[in-house]
């Protein structure tokens, strides 16, 4: 089997994206490797997100527009409802891949061709994506793992989907942590992989929170909400603080996790998928701090 022949289909949920879709919609069109089908839900939207996506669907029958009835909150409980939605329009299709995919992120000719070959070579891997460029910068993975696959392009085994039960619906987001936990607890393969990327054109967060400190705060929120370990969540912050916006950045997201711990938010997670990610987090602090370590010795010398 080749990635050619590795059908997979798409499914799109967008609210009010006719800053963005264009730019998806070109990408997927201009693949090398088409999908058998593309089921864009219009969850709610008031603006002309309906109207580009009509125009691509006259053009292409694999693409399919369904329009979900208007609400007044936009949240990723929401986001899954409507990705549920869409998955209906497609459960009964003869794929071997099925992927979510933002309506704000645009990609070069051979995205799809790409993945699709890494799940042809390994044949346990059951989620692939690969980092998204936003605003000039790609994530720094020397302090992430590429384990974790951005929500902003996720592409499943079908078997591996069916396997974790889809998306979890949480309000307060992390739908992509908890899709990435359950496949690796049941012994799926999960990879981001670099040599490849997207590109976000929303700053992350910002169509839910506004401004990007108060995303931000809110994304330390979500953290303490999936369960990040507080040694992790301090890191990441420390990291955070030598990116963009320099130092109030990476203090937002230390202010929104602890704000959060002082609350006692509620977890949703479940407390085995918690467990695993934590002991995941201080494994790689260990490697991280280790090698570091390693490194100032070797200068030493």
């Amino acid at each position: 089997m080749s990635s050619s022949t590795l059908t997979y289909v798409l499914v799109t949920p967008a609210r009010n994206e006719e800053a963005f879709i264009e730019r998806t919609l070109e990408s997927v069109v201009k693949q090398t490797v088409r999908p058998l089908k593309w089921v864009v839900d219009s969850d709610g939207s008031t603006d002309r997100t309906d109207e580009i996506v009509s125009s691509y669907v006259r053009q292409h029958e694999w693409i399919e527009l369904v329009r979900m009835p208007e609400r007044d909150s936009r949240n990723f409980a929401g986001k899954v409802g409507s990705f549920n939605a869409g998955y209906e329009r497609v459960r009964h299709l003869d794929y071997r891949i099925i992927g979510s995919l933002d309506a704000d992120i645009s990609f070069k000719a051979d995205y799809f061709e790409y993945l699709l070959r890494k799940f042809v070579e390994n044949p346990n891997l059951g989620l692939a994506g690969t980092p998204f460029n936003e605003g000039g910068e790609v994530y720094d993975y020397r302090f992430s793992s590429t384990d974790h696959v951005s929500g902003a392009c996720q592409l499943f085994r079908r078997e591996c989907f069916e396997a974790i039960g889809g998306y979890v619906p949480l309000k307060g987001g992390g739908i992509d942590i908890i899709a990435v936990l359950s496949a690796r607890v049941k012994g799926w393969g999960t990879q981001t992989f670099l040599d490849k990327t997207c590109f976000h054109h929303r700053p992350m967060g910002s169509a839910n929170h506004g401004d990007r400190l108060r995303a931000t705060f809110k994304l330390g929120q979500r953290a303490y909400a999936v369960g990040f370990h507080p040694l992790w969540q301090v890191s990441r912050s420390v990291y955070q603080m030598t990116r963009k916006p320099y130092l109030v950045g990476g203090c937002a997201l230390f202010c929104g996790y602890f704000w959060a711990m002082l609350r006692r938010i509620h977890r949703p997670m479940a407390p085995e998928l918690i467990a695993f990610q934590r002991r995941d987090q201080m494994r790689r602090l260990r490697e991280f701090f280790k090698s570091r370590s390693g490194l100032a010795g070797s200068s030493q010398k």
